[in-house]
């Protein structure tokens, strides 16, 4: 009985490669450019990716931060009252 064909054990045609036309690497691309032109292609593609960023507008960002204030003050109460509670449980078995 054969494998299927691209098991693990016999891979498929495709995948076989020439010992002569593999390719070597020698060092990549960071090995041939300096630190400082490194760092201005980071911060470059930093700018990059920034540009692509949707931007809240003024109203949803009122919105998304009067969300986070109303759900840390419910925290705020509920972790009062919980502390509260186990306060007078303690008192009460302990004395």
């Amino acid at each position: 009985m054969t494998d299927a064909v691209g098991s693990i054990d016999t891979p498929d045609a495709q995948d076989e490669v020439p010992e002569d036309k593999k390719k070597t690497r020698k060092g990549g691309k960071r090995a041939k450019k300096g630190p400082f032109k490194r760092l201005g292609i980071f911060y470059r593609q930093i700018v990059a990716e920034l540009r692509k960023v949707v931007w809240p507008t003024r109203s949803q960002l009122t919105t998304y931060t009067t969300v986070v204030i109303v759900f840390v003050v419910i925290m705020i109460g509920l972790v009062t009252v919980i502390d509260f509670g186990l306060d007078k449980a303690a008192k009460y078995v302990f004395g």
